[in-house]
């Protein structure tokens, strides 16, 4: 058996041959975003074939949203805005840093990503660095790219990207 390339997250290596949720219930860096995938029964999508390309915010991302947000969001009550919070970060496809960076080459400097929540997500660089800006103007830095998964990608990043309010 070949042995599996892994990428260390949150102190967790990363299996390639494990789903998204299986491999982000591990990394102790995404406790905030596993119990909102939790909270927001999107589980089972995040298990399901896919491919999907997911842009994880850390939980110190989730930190440096205004105080209380999470809080709220994680009530049964504001489950469709959680969901659309969370889907926001989903794009549909396997899209690895390179094709990231090629698609923002190849648009002169900014590729849009649509979400799965209907949204879009810009992506763009500086110097090796790849971004990707939200529609209200929030920028989030992708800290650890290619965290490949048996059903997509998982990149990084260090600020939550809200859906247009």
């Amino acid at each position: 058996m070949m042995e599996e390339k892994t990428v260390m997250v949150g102190g967790a290596a990363m299996y390639p041959s494990k789903n998204i949720v299986e491999n982000a219930v591990n990394s102790k860096d995404h406790t905030t975003l596993v119990a909102a995938v939790k909270a927001a029964d999107l589980v089972e999508v995040l298990s399901s074939k896919g491919p999907f390309t997911v842009f994880a915010p850390t939980n110190d991302a989730f930190a440096k949203l205004p105080e209380g947000t999470v809080e709220t969001l994680l009530k049964p009550e504001n489950k469709t805005t959680l969901q659309a919070v969370l889907k926001y970060h989903v794009v549909a496809g396997d899209y690895k840093a390179a094709d990231l960076v090629k698609m923002i080459k190849k648009m002169d400097g900014k590729a849009e990503l649509k979400t799965v929540a209907g949204g879009t997500l810009t992506a763009w660089m500086k110097g090796k660095d790849v971004y990707i800006n939200d529609e209200n103007g929030n920028t989030a830095k992708v800290t650890i790219a290619n965290v490949n998964q048996s059903n997509g990608v998982i990149h990084v990043i260090d600020k939550v990207v809200l859906p247009k309010s």
